[in-house]
């Protein structure tokens, strides 16, 4: 016991350390990122009361430059809009260490939110995150750990909702379904001036 709350300690302080080192305001409890994509531009504003963890471990990214030229990898018609981790030639992007799971805060995987992917394990989430494009419930945790929800769209939900229609294939490389024919750009994220 003694042992898990002294990783999760250092986590904490690390990630508040590196965001403090990017000069991330720790004082702006709902921050506003712009997404501007090859279909238009989204914004949207996290929820640091409810997830506070996955919006720093977000933020790092954003105002690090790592979210820039990266695609929308993953697309799956009344579900998600997936990206923020290959760039347009499906090569993984750099990950920093796993953030620890804030799905049990109250935000619902509904449409219009941001969510952190993950892989099985509870606390795998790292650096890519989806729109939901659909009122998704079995995200949300019950018996088990849901997806966390960390914010919600504020303009460009036209533009989630155009990519959500893009034709989609299988791929050799990425080995999956669902990914677009037609590469969709994250050009650039950026950290709005605080309200």
């Amino acid at each position: 016991m003694m042992r898990s709350f002294s990783v999760i300690f250092l986590f904490l302080f690390s990630v508040t350390c590196n965001a403090k080192n990017l000069a991330i305001d720790p004082d702006n409890l709902f921050p506003q990122v712009k997404l501007e994509t090859s279909m238009g531009v989204i914004i949207v504003e996290l929820d640091r009361i409810r997830a506070p963890l996955t919006v720093d471990n977000f933020l790092t990214y954003v105002v690090s430059g790592e979210y820039d030229d990266t695609i929308f990898h993953r697309v799956v018609s009344e579900f998600i809009v997936q990206g923020g981790g290959y760039n347009e030639n499906f090569e993984l992007k750099k990950v920093n260490e796993n953030i620890v799971n804030e799905s049990g805060n109250g935000l619902k995987n509904e449409i219009g939110t941001i969510a952190m992917a993950k892989e099985r394990h509870p606390h795998s989430a790292n650096r890519q995150f989806f729109f939901n494009v659909n009122d998704n419930t079995s995200l949300d945790p019950g018996r088990k750990w849901g997806y966390t929800v960390f914010g919600a769209i504020t303009e460009g939900q036209e533009v989630v909702d155009a990519m959500a229609l893009v034709t989609t294939d299988y791929s050799d490389v990425m080995g999956w379904e669902d990914v677009p024919l037609e590469p969709i750009m994250l050009i650039k994220a950026s950290l709005l001036p605080a309200l």
